[in-house]
Formats: structure tokens, C-alpha cells, sequence
């Protein structure tokens, strides 16, 4: 199967140090996955990556064939993928405005009948858990429902290097396990729905809403 781990923030500035702290949270995640569930694919999509147009036009308000390449190819990649690792920073209690305005640019129907995996991550204490909480409701409403198991990273500065590898004194068969219990759930469901979506095609019954309010078949 294929997962996608989107790093959902986009500030490389300073305070609070050091920057680009989620790198060496994706990159550690990804080792582990690589370790963990080699039979599966898994790419990094970095939100500083793709860098947005100053007035918000959506994929999917593109004619075919108009949307920038960058959007297209990730449309592609979202539509094509079995599941995905959503890694927030907390911004006022919230998730990153960076990881909501990447996702926002795409129909909840290619992320749909599909599971995530919620990972938050903190230079403070509280390894951004009330930012996990917001993002259950986003997933829900792109209809990718996070696993119940959701990993959070306080302190990440004292338990990550830059390139992902761990800290003196931590142990990684530790942390792996850790970060194994989410992201078993996470390929149990991804199994499952893929299954499912072979035997059945889920927009049969549930049509896609690309257009008008009355394709969500609302009185």
C-alpha cells in the first residue's frame, strides 16, 4: 500500500529554536515505518513545498488540465494513496494554518473511505495534544477518520537530532514502539478500506459533491 505523511507546518524562523522542528519528528517517523512496515510505501509531502497563491483557488475549482502541476501531482498522490500520517505543530490550541490550507485545496472525496494517523509535536511540555484534538474533527470532515492511537512528541528538540535519529540517552526501540501502536492501527484500516473499496465502490451510494448543495442530497 501507499501512506502519505504530510508535514503540516511551514515556519523556518526563529524563536522559538530550533527551526523546522517537525523535519526531525517526519523523518523519524518515516525511519520507523521503513523499519516497521517495510512491505508499504510511504512519502514525506512537506507543506513548505507548496508554496500557495496569495488569493485561495482550490484544486478543484481548476478546470481539467488548468491547476497548477505542483497541485495536480498531489492531487494524484492523495487520490492514490491508502492512507495518511497528518503531523501538526499546536498554534494557539490549534493545528497548523499551514496543514489546514494545504488540505483545504482538495476535495474531501480523494481522501475519503480511507484512514489517518494524527502526530503532534511541541518545543514546550504539552507535545501538542490540544492541536490533535481539533484535527480528529478536520479528518472527520475529509472523511479520512483518524486511528485512536495518536502519537505526541513533547520537547522533540530533546529527543530528535536534526536528521531524525534520537538523542544520547533515548532509546529508538522505545520511541518505535511507540510510534508502531499508531501506525499498526493505521495499516490495519488502510487493509481493511482498501478491501472494501474493491469489493465496493463507495461513491455509489454516497455520491461525490463537487458542484452544487444538492449533490450531499440534502432536503
Amino acid at each position: 500500500m501507499k501512506f502519505l505523511v504530510f508535514l503540516g507546518s511551514v515556519r523556518n524562523s526563529t524563536p522559538p529554536k530550533p527551526a523546522r522542528l517537525g523535519e526531525r519528528v517526519a523523518k523519524a517517523c518515516l525511519d520507523c515505518f521503513a523499519e516497521r512496515f517495510a512491505d508499504h510505501d510511504i512519502e514525506l509531502i512537506d507543506a513548505l513545498d507548496y508554496p500557495m497563491e496569495p488569493v485561495f483557488k482550490p484544486h478543484f475549482a481548476y478546470a481539467k488540465g488548468k491547476a497548477p502541476t505542483a497541485l495536480d501531482d498531489l492531487a494524484d498522490k492523495i487520490a492514490t494513496a491508502d492512507g495518511y500520517v497528518m503531523m501538526s505543530p499546536e498554534y494557539n490550541h490549534s493545528m497548523s494554518p499551514a496543514l489546514a490550507n494545504l488540505l483545504n485545496h482538495f476535495g474531501s472525496s480523494i481522501f475519503s473511505y480511507k484512514p489517518s494517523a494524527i502526530v503532534t509535536y511541541s518545543a514546550g511540555q504539552w507535545g501538542g495534544m490540544r492541536a490533535a484534538l481539533g484535527m480528529r474533527n478536520f479528518l472527520a470532515e475529509l472523511g479520512c477518520l483518524s486511528v485512536s492511537a495518536i502519537i505526541h512528541i513533547p520537547k522533540a528538540q530533546e529527543v530528535f537530532q536534526e536528521d531524525g535519529t534520537l538523542q544520547a540517552g533515548e532509546e529508538q526501540s522505545v520511541w518505535f514502539d511507540y510510534f508502531g501502536r499508531s501506525f499498526y492501527q493505521l495499516v490495519w484500516w488502510a487493509e481493511a478500506t482498501k478491501q472494501q473499496r474493491s469489493v465496493e465502490d463507495p461513491f455509489t451510494h454516497a455520491k461525490v459533491f463537487k458542484t452544487t448543495p444538492s449533490q450531499r442530497n440534502a432536503p
